[in-house]
Parts: structure tokens; sequence; C-alpha cells
């Protein structure tokens, strides 16, 4: 993979693709995905102001960091913070990178379906974030301008 990635910290919370909801004048995005995406989108931006969509096969690399809870044992607190207790709760890791995914459409990449291998980590830490990871090969890498 090239030496350079693309590299991007979402503060706050993980939050998941929702499924689109009905109304009477048709299908919409929930406000909290459509504002967590403008998040991702406004992120990219400024961090990469001039960049060109990747035209090849694209990595993604995604850790999402929830925060621990103030309600749990002072012992509880360090196995999460040491990474023995990992978060079996909601949102889903599928949906995390979904939202990811769909966000990045035509900044980071011109289509999701370039995304050729993909990983994600959910754990605790003091900090929330979603930290993102975008690679792909040297010789692949065809209408990248930075």
């Amino acid at each position: 993979m090239d030496n350079n990635p693309i590299c991007l910290t979402i503060p706050g919370d993980p939050i998941a693709k929702a499924r689109p909801k009905w109304a009477k004048w048709g299908m919409f995005s929930p406000k909290k995905t459509v504002n967590y995406e403008v998040l991702i989108k406004e992120t990219f931006a400024i961090c990469y102001p001039r960049f060109q969509p990747l035209t090849c096969p694209v990595s993604i690399v995604v850790d999402a960091y929830f925060r621990i809870p103030k309600s749990a044992s002072k012992k509880k607190q360090m196995l999460m913070d040491s990474g023995h207790i990992e978060p079996c709760k909601k949102p889903d890791a599928s949906n995390i990178l979904k939202i990811i995914e769909d966000a990045l459409n035509g900044l980071a990449y011109h289509d999701d379906v370039q995304i050729t291998e993909a990983h994600i980590i959910k754990r605790y830490d003091r900090e929330p974030r979603v930290e993102i990871q975008i690679s792909w090969k040297d010789n692949e890498k065809t209408k990248q301008g930075n």
C-alpha cells in the first residue's frame, strides 16, 4: 500500500448508517445519519482541500472508539481502557463502516464499489472518535492529486 494513506479523525461518538424512513412524500434519511455524513465530508474537505477522487481499488481501515461509561466500576473502566473488554453494543460495526463508505463517495474515491478490502474495529477509549485510513497501491494511484 501507499506510504501516504488518507487519514481522518471524526470526533465524537461513532454513528451508524440508519435505515431510510418512509413519509407521505417518500423516503428520507434520518437527520442523525445526514448530520454525521456531513461531518465526515466537511472533515475530509478541510484536511484534503484539493483532493481528486481516486479511481483505483482502495482499502479502508476504521477504528471506532466508544466512550467508556462513567457508570462502569473503576475495575471495569480499567479493563475497557486496556482493551480487555470490547464494546459489544450498538451500533454494529457494519453500519458504522457503511456510513463512512457512503459519506466519502465522490470525495476520497469515485464510488464505494472501489473498496476491495475493509477492516473495522470497535474499542473503548476516554476520547470517543472514529479514525479512518484509506490506502491504495502505488502503481494504481491514478488521477490522485493532493
